[in-house]
């Protein structure tokens, strides 16, 4: 059941963000991403911070080590997005009313980066597949609300990654496609981590750690930094609703987990 489990979280985050992205025109996507980065910035940091680093610490694993673990972990993290690898682009034209940079110039910057958008996205996909199994080895209750998260920050990454598709001169169909082929990564993470991990159960806390610590570094430094911008009063309203909105998500998914 577990593996079923794993295999269907991991399929679920991909599918139901090329869903949407096919659904809808890129104007309309345009739009829903920015809510969508202020959700899931607060469901990132909730389920961090109240469910996988509480479930680590109450192990048998020693503070100071589970604490080396999440530093290691944001510094894992901070390098693979400098070299690219680790890649969270929610960047179209038109998302910055002092974009000033002309059409073809976005184009021409899309075109160049869209295979490594999709690289990035495969490698990130596939490490995203390696946490849900870990955390579903831990406690399934636990593996379900990772997945609710990683699916979170997936519907937004995913869109912002087809707009710059589009945007490289791809079709809608073909960026599409290989939005999708990118995210089926993470079934293979997920399979590689359900037979990798399990006979090792003592690390799991520190899988959770690092799960951890992979959401709080995306939502600090992606998300909420795409965030801080000069906006009118009913613009950033919207986005403290929607980070509470997110955060409740993870407090009712904790409620969840204990009445269980």
């Amino acid at each position: 059941m577990t593996l079923g489990y794993i295999i269907a979280a991991t399929l679920f985050g991909g599918v139901l963000s090329v869903v949407i992205a096919a659904a809808l025109t890129v104007g309309v996507l345009s739009r829903i991403v920015k809510g969508l980065v202020s959700l899931s910035a607060g469901v990132l940091l909730g389920t961090s911070l109240l469910h996988l680093l509480p479930e680590a610490f109450e192990s048998d694993a020693g503070a100071d080590r589970l604490f080396a673990a999440l530093l290691a972990g944001l510094l894992f993290f901070f390098l693979l997005e400098k070299v690219e690898l680790y890649r969270h682009s929610h960047h179209h034209e038109g998302d910055d009313p002092h974009h000033h940079h002309a059409h073809g110039f976005d184009a021409e910057q899309a075109g160049r980066g869209g295979w490594s958008v999709l690289l990035g996205d495969s490698i990130h996909n596939f490490c995203d597949g390696l946490i849900i199994a870990g955390a579903f080895l831990a406690d399934p209750t636990l593996g379900w609300v990772t997945a609710l998260a990683v699916t979170a920050h997936e519907i937004p990454q995913e869109v912002g990654d087809y707009i710059v598709l589009v945007n490289a001169g791809f079709s809608r169909s073909r960026a599409l496609l290989y939005n999708a082929l990118s995210g089926a990564a993470a079934v293979a993470g997920g399979l590689i981590g359900y037979f990798l991990i399990r006979p090792w159960e003592d690390v799991f806390p520190y899988l959770l750690v690092v799960a951890a610590s992979s959401f709080v570094y995306v939502a600090v430094a992606d998300l909420l930094p795409q965030l801080q911008r000069r906006l009118h009063l009913r613009e950033t309203l919207a986005q403290v609703l929607w980070i509470a909105v997110g955060l409740g998500v993870a407090l009712g998914a904790m409620a969840l987990k204990h009445a269980a």
